[in-house]
């Protein structure tokens, strides 16, 4: 059976837990998914100096591993990403690389998060991977995806609203959902946006299963 490495680069067991689930879901059981934790870090990646960590526990976590196969980094920011696939011989992705590779399918698109501080970082990702030309605006909020998660109502409606506000004011094509915590959200927000919503962990899953049975 394929072997798939889902790497939660920070140290909740419980994003690890729900990470493992979605992907696992989403992949189908003809690939066995392996949910691991960051053995050291933030609890949530939120800022530049969390998120340099991140990479190297990302890392550390994959060389942790007796047999690494393909890894699918599970943050929306994907640290490590350069650094894992240089190391592994089996397909690396992350969250954002995905989804933006699924977003750009639809024209210029929008990402909504929580925390405003990944604004800078997620633009300087999308110009590393070149898709700073379908990159049309970033809408943060100010809560982050662990406190978003910690109150499911009301984060919902905070973001049916900035889905809305993001796709109208950036005139994008789609909007990108992007957060671990956030996995499953984009289908439960879909019906009140005019745009597709697209779901970071479910693009990752798609991305690394389709590159595990060789789709270009």
């Amino acid at each position: 059976m394929t072997r798939l490495l889902v790497l939660n680069p920070n140290t909740s067991e419980a994003v690890t837990r729900m990470l493992g689930a979605h992907v696992q879901r989403a992949v189908g059981p003809e690939i066995a998914v392996e949910a691991v934790t960051a053995r050291f870090g933030a609890p949530y990646i939120a800022d530049e100096a969390s998120y340099a960590v991140a990479g190297h526990a990302a890392l550390d976590a994959w060389q942790a591993q007796a047999a690494p196969g393909a890894v699918l980094i599970g943050c929306f920011g994907d640290p490590g990403l350069f650094a894992l696939r240089e190391c592994s011989a089996a397909p690396v992705t992350g969250l954002a690389e995905a989804s933006f590779a699924e977003a750009a399918a639809h024209g210029r698109f929008a990402i909504v998060t929580g925390g405003a501080r990944w604004e800078p970082m997620l633009r300087r990702l999308a110009l590393t991977l070149g898709y700073e030309r379908f990159l049309a605006g970033i809408h943060t909020v100010a809560p982050t995806g662990a406190q978003l998660a910690a109150d499911p109502e009301s984060a919902l409606s905070l973001l049916a609203v900035a889905c809305g506000d993001a796709a109208r004011r950036f005139d994008a094509r789609a909007v990108i959902v992007g957060g671990a915590a956030l996995a499953g959200w984009a289908a439960q927000l879909q019906p009140h946006s005019h745009v597709p919503l697209i779901d970071s962990v479910a693009a990752g899953a798609r991305r690394i299963a389709a590159a595990l049975r060789g789709a270009p």
